[in-house]
């Protein structure tokens, strides 16, 4: 999944120790924000930079912004592309560069000073945007760029540039009158303090979860790997002796997959899907505010709800689309997981239980009819996949798709200890990109993977005669956050199926940011729509298990030797093993979400009730419930990036599985195709419509079969 955003570490913290942010700045210290950064490749200099910097920076920032408004409004001149758009893109440098760091720091590595500064920080930027976003004579240069804009010979980047930033500025409020700007600045205020309360909210509450285990006989079947974790976790806590697990993946999910104990699966399941649902850390009646706003939000912009107004950015173009969509996919995946239930109460009927199979046992018997059908063993198969490995894996296909190098910087700036910093250069050996990979769990990160960045690409050309009108090239500073388990003294970081998934999706993020060359940094990268922004990610999953480049990076742990062709046969027959389960998860979920931005009538709401509700309506298996239940659904309510969006994985893996199959028709290698997803897909970053980009690399319009085929949902 593609996040922007990460948090403050042990390397920053180590400035003035455990008292950070109440230290005093030396009178020799220079507030790392405010000017250009001198570092190699202007990575941000994380080892200078203090909590006291943020805030202040934040402010220089706006200041910076504002003055820079004012000189674009109040310019004699006709408006014009450069005296306009171009110059509101370059106009906040220091709020560019102190929201990149405080922003991601504040996901990867929270803590209570981040958390404090946060809630004043995240305030102080939403005020200052609506301004912008509401200035009405900046309004007024845009708007007569684009009702002008077929008289002007512009580039295809530039008048998509045009539109998207009038489009902006009108689902923004631009069209409003100045009391209904006043009312939509106090709901974006109002909705950025819930979001910042839900996150604080979960991040808490998954941290107070924990299964304290002193009965060894209790870990039967757990992985060793997953036990020596848990033991850690308890000694670290001076519980030595018993074990302790949690609802960090690492912990939880081997414990619902590998657990004899039924009782242990049964009360991990429960604290997860009830995460965040009452007591302190309740995120019920954040979710009831947050729907109040965004109704207001909608109803204040003319939209019918806000779901319309979510989709009507992107390549849905509506919610009945989207909607559309997720049930084609929907009624083969409920099909599919009666045959898997089918088959696993068979077998737990066969061990002699006399139970239905429950919800906290479906990862369990789903993983011993993989077994049984399949004779994989987890741990055999893991000790193939050390995260080195992998990530080895990850450069190989990049290189041989598109030519580009990985070479490590052991003396970089980085935010944390066991982040590793490489220069990423193209086949003539020219700097592409910066990045970074942060693969490891730890109580301050959030749940999940992400890929953002420290630094965006494209031109910046100083359109100011009095400092000559120079033109830099700008090239980013890219990273990858997952959630592996940690490495112990006598445990590797060895990863599951998934898990190698994970990475690979996330690299497609990385590659997406790092071999852009769009122009103008609103477009460059990950800067798309955002049912278009997953399809980078997705398709590189393809390769991970392909077996022309398993062979070159999976190697045991223990022996250096390659993963056997009997193994990836069986890997390979087992990949639609459970897709049923997994589809229709991940479809429940993102047509809960259409329903929640579908829902005006935002008086007394029940969030358990709507969910069983829509769960009834779909015919939602009872063995099963949504990927994410709402209180834990940070994609939808910790912040907009996703509402209303949770289906763009799914359409965006149609478009990913009917381009796979291009790959395999002409290689997985092929030069041609890969060039041509490079240069039409990767390098486009948003300067053209996603559909029409799409097009020209696959040479017609995907289908949804593709996707349904790849699941094994159809033959």
């Amino acid at each position: 999944m593609r996040k922007n955003k990460l948090p403050l570490t042990l390397a920053a913290a180590l400035i003035c120790g455990s008292a950070l942010y109440s230290c005093k700045m030396s009178q020799e210290h220079k507030n790392p924000f405010l000017e250009t950064y001198t570092t190699p490749f202007e990575i941000p200099p994380f080892d200078q930079i203090e909590y006291e910097d943020y805030l202040p920076a934040l402010k220089a920032g706006i200041e910076e912004q504002k003055a820079n408004v004012e000189a674009i409004v109040n310019n004699p001149e006709t408006p014009t592309f450069e005296n306009t758009i171009l110059a509101l893109e370059e106009s906040s440098p220091i709020l560019d560069r102190t929201v990149a760091v405080f922003a991601n720091l504040d996901e990867s590595n929270s803590s209570p000073e981040m958390q404090e500064i946060g809630s004043e920080f995240y305030s102080l930027l939403s005020v200052h945007s609506d301004e912008v976003s509401m200035n009405p004579k900046l309004f007024d240069r845009i708007k007569y760029l684009y009702d002008h804009r077929d008289s002007v010979d512009y580039t295809t980047a530039q008048r998509l540039l045009v539109e998207k930033s009038y489009k902006g500025f009108v689902r923004n409020g631009a069209l409003l009158d100045d009391a209904s700007k006043e009312e939509l600045k106090k709901v974006n205020s109002n909705l950025s303090d819930l979001y910042l309360k839900f996150n604080k909210n979960l991040l808490s509450a998954t941290n107070a979860f924990e299964i304290v285990v002193s009965d060894s006989a209790q870990l039967s079947g757990i992985p060793s790997t997953c036990v020596a974790l848990a033991a850690e976790t308890a000694a670290n806590s001076g519980r030595e002796g018993q074990w302790v697990f949690t609802l960090h993946a690492p912990s939880r999910l081997p414990v619902l997959t590998y657990a004899d104990d039924r009782n242990l699966r049964e009360t991990m399941y429960k604290g997860y899907t009830t995460l965040a649902s009452s007591g302190e850390y309740n995120n019920y009646p954040v979710i009831a505010d947050i729907l109040k706003e965004r109704a207001k939000k909608a109803s204040l912009l003319g939209f019918e709800n806000y779901a319309a107004y979510m989709t009507d950015a992107v390549m849905a173009k509506n919610v009945a689309n989207a909607e559309n969509l997720l049930m084609q996919i929907w009624k083969p995946a409920v099909k599919r997981v009666g045959e898997e239930v089918a088959e696993m109460q068979a077998l737990s009927n066969a061990e002699g239980n006399t139970f239905d199979i429950a919800p906290w046992d479906y990862y369990y018997f789903n993983e011993k009819v993989r077994k049984a059908k399949y004779d994989i063993n987890p741990d055999e198969v893991s000790r193939y996949f050390h995260v080195d490995s992998v990530r080895k894996g990850i450069f190989e296909m990049a290189n041989r798709l598109y030519g580009v190098t990985f070479t490590e910087m052991p003396d970089a700036p980085k935010y944390d200890p066991e982040v590793n910093v490489y220069e990423v250069k193209d086949a003539e050996g020219n700097h592409v990109a910066v990045f970074m990979t942060d693969y490891y769990s730890r109580p301050s990160k959030r749940q999940g993977a992400w890929m953002s960045e420290f630094k965006g690409s494209g031109v910046v050309e100083n359109i100011n005669a009095e400092k000559g009108g120079e033109i830099k090239i700008e090239r980013p500073v890219i990273f990858n956050v997952c959630n592996f388990t940690h490495p112990t003294a006598d445990s590797p970081c060895l990863l599951s199926i998934d898990e190698v998934e994970t990475m690979f999706h996330e690299f497609g993020h990385g590659l997406h940011g790092m071999l852009s060359r769009a122009k103008y940094k609103s477009q460059a990268g990950t800067n798309v729509d955002r049912d278009f922004v997953e399809l980078p990610s997705q398709i590189h999953e393809h390769w991970a298990f392909e077996p022309e480049l398993l062979k070159t990076y999976a190697r045991s742990s223990e022996t250096g030797e390659t993963i056997p062709d009997e193994l990836i046969e069986k890997l390979n027959r087992a990949s639609k093993h459970n897709q049923g389960f997994r589809t229709t998860e991940l479809a429940g979920a993102a047509l809960l979400d259409l329903e929640w931005g579908k829902l005006m009538d935002t008086d007394n709401v029940d969030v358990e009730g709507f969910e069983k509700a829509v769960a009834d309506k779909l015919g939602m298996p009872k063995e099963l419930t949504y990927r994410y239940r709402s209180p834990y659904f940070k994609h939808i309510f910790g912040s907009d990036g996703y509402a209303s969006g949770y289906y763009t994985y799914l359409w965006a893996e149609v478009l990913d599985t009917d381009g796979f199959e291009l790959f395999k028709e002409k290689g997985i290698f092929d030069p041609e195709t890969a060039k041509s997803f490079r240069e039409n897909v990767l390098e486009m970053g948003g300067s053209e419509d996603p559909m029409e980009l799409y097009v020209k690399f696959r040479g017609k319009q995907p289908s949804a079969d593709a996707l349904l085929r790849n699941r094994g949902l159809i033959d």
